[in-house]
């Protein structure tokens, strides 16, 4: 029996930790799971307190790679009008052209340009929000709470947890600014999970 010579060894070798990291480093698409998608934001009302409000539908999904932290081709869409606030009448002024002009502008998007690691869990996410018919650049201060196996349906899920500042003048709703009735700046946080593909 002829025994396998040094060099084809080496070569098998080589090729077997060639394939190991491409399996490893390969990126995965995730898809946002809209059962554990959540976008909150408030305002400050004259003042007083700031009012809170949510949005109910949204979707989307981006490209992780789990061995090397790598965020790419990240969207999200949001329904502008599932904006809710626990008061109908409120729900409607924020859905009019004073606010979200939901009937001209049904949907709020964001598209992903950059993505910044500042440490294995923490990091900023630039991309351009359309918001109201107006794209702007927005920045997320983003943390990643956890990825793995989840315990139940035997999928692989990734959990996020994402905040940012933005001025609602900016994409065009000036409404009540004057004697700040209704607060210009907008905080936002958004929380998911996202399920492996």
């Amino acid at each position: 029996m002829r025994l396998p010579s040094a060099a084809a060894i080496a070569l098998g070798l080589v090729a077997m930790l060639a394939a190991n990291v491409s399996l490893r480093a390969e990126p995965r698409q995730y898809v946002i799971d809209p059962a554990h998608f959540s976008i909150v934001f408030n305002a400050m009302h004259i003042g007083y307190a700031p009012t809170w409000g949510l949005f109910l539908k949204g979707k989307g999904g981006f490209t992780f790679d789990e061995e090397t932290r790598a965020l790419s081709n990240l969207s999200v869409e949001i329904e502008a009008a599932s904006v809710f606030s626990n008061d109908e009448r409120r729900d409607g002024h924020l859905r009019s052209n004073d606010f979200l002009a939901a009937d001209a502008h049904p949907l709020i998007t964001f598209e992903m340009t950059e993505a910044r690691p500042e440490t294995e869990t923490t990091g900023t996410v630039t991309g351009d929000l359309t918001l109201r018919g107006v794209m702007r650049p927005v920045t997320l201060d983003v943390t990643l709470n956890k990825i793995g196996p989840y315990p139940f349906g035997g999928t692989h899920v990734v959990g996020v947890s994402a905040r940012t500042t933005l001025k609602r003048s900016e994409f065009g709703s000036t409404y009540a600014l004057e004697g700040g009735l209704v607060g210009d700046e907008v905080e936002i946080r958004i929380d998911l999970e996202a399920i492996r593909q």
